[in-house]
């Protein structure tokens, strides 16, 4: 009968090609997923700042409530562009599934008063189809990425000219030019500094987004959290070879510390864990190093978790949470 459990291929290509395109289904999903519940935070983020312009502000607990709600937009809008990108990397193996892009808003243009810096790229000297040189310029392509310089901003604008072949007619253009994130808009020393104080100096988006308004420059809080995820994903394979120096030492040096984290009506108390190798002392050659993990709480399940594949020499303090590695 039609009904019956689907007969799996026994040729282990097949196989393969199968499972690649169940896991980009999943990651399709997951990221599906994701971008509902951002829409959501997103929606009832909206509602709250429309009741409170319509009644105004009525106690301390609504503004703490719209902090609680911009950081759970911030948390969300980040991770569905995480499972967004997982997804496009899981689609990119298979052809059967197609690549899951979440809708975004039109983001509005860069502000006029922002000086223009044109970088012009080299158009090609020959046609890229027949070699002719007899190369016409057609016109240009405008690819502008919005960049900080401290205490100045600027806009630069990557000129790529176009050029057919009086021989064959055919359009030649230089590539576009790299960005950190795909379709990103943003330079890379716009993202370090969003990213250094999110997580170096603990300043929520919500508050950066008001400050690069004050300085002339508004950009939403969805968007800068678009970029954080985005980034993410840029920086894993970095953080991943990073901690694997680390925890491949012979010895490690490991201990927490408090964080304050904003939570529903009060401030929680978060924790970041450190791991560091440093053999210098004991006459290693190898370059120190240190990981970091945040956690929500000190339970021993988080410590156990970063060090399951440890082996060698711990030292920390008597944290009854390290008993178990």
């Amino acid at each position: 009968m039609g009904d019956g459990p689907q007969k799996l291929p026994e040729d282990i290509e097949a196989l393969q090609a199968a499972l690649l395109a169940t896991r980009a289904e999943l990651a399709s999903v997951r990221a599906q997923q994701s971008d509902d519940h951002a829409l959501i935070a997103h929606l009832k983020l909206q509602i709250e700042k429309l009741n409170r312009d319509r009644y105004g502000p009525r106690s301390e607990r609504t503004a703490r409530l719209l902090d609680q709600l911009e950081l759970t937009l911030e948390e969300l809008e980040a991770s569905a562009t995480e499972d967004e990108l997982a997804a496009e990397m899981a689609a990119a193996k298979t052809t059967k599934v197609a690549s899951f892009t979440r809708k975004r808003p039109s983001r509005q243009p860069f502000p006029d008063h922002l000086p223009r810096e044109r970088v012009l790229v080299p158009g090609p000297v020959a046609c890229a189809c027949c070699g002719g040189a007899r190369l016409s310029k057609l016109g240009e392509d405008i690819t502008e990425t919005l960049e900080v310089i401290p205490k100045s901003w600027k806009v630069i604008q990557h000129v790529r000219e176009k050029f057919s072949c009086r021989d064959c007619e055919k359009i030649s253009q230089s590539p576009a030019p790299f960005h950190v994130i795909d379709r990103g808009w943003a330079g890379p020393s716009l993202l370090a500094m969003v990213l250094f104080e999110k997580f170096g100096q603990h300043q929520p988006l919500n508050r950066q987004a008001e400050r690069y308004g004050k300085e002339g420059v508004p950009i939403s809080l969805s968007t800068l959290a678009d970029q954080v995820g985005g980034c993410t994903v840029a920086l894993t394979p970095l953080f991943r070879r990073l901690e694997a120096h680390v925890l491949s030492a012979e010895r490690l040096h490991g201990d927490d510390t408090t964080v304050p984290v904003l939570a529903k009506g009060k401030t929680d108390t978060g924790r970041i864990w450190v791991y560091v190798r440093d053999d210098k002392p004991f006459g290693g050659q190898a370059p120190p190093g240190a990981v970091f993990y945040y956690s929500r709480d000190r339970a021993g399940e988080h410590p156990q978790a970063h060090l399951a594949g440890y082996n060698g020499i711990f030292q920390a303090d008597a944290y009854g949470g390290y008993g178990k590695l």
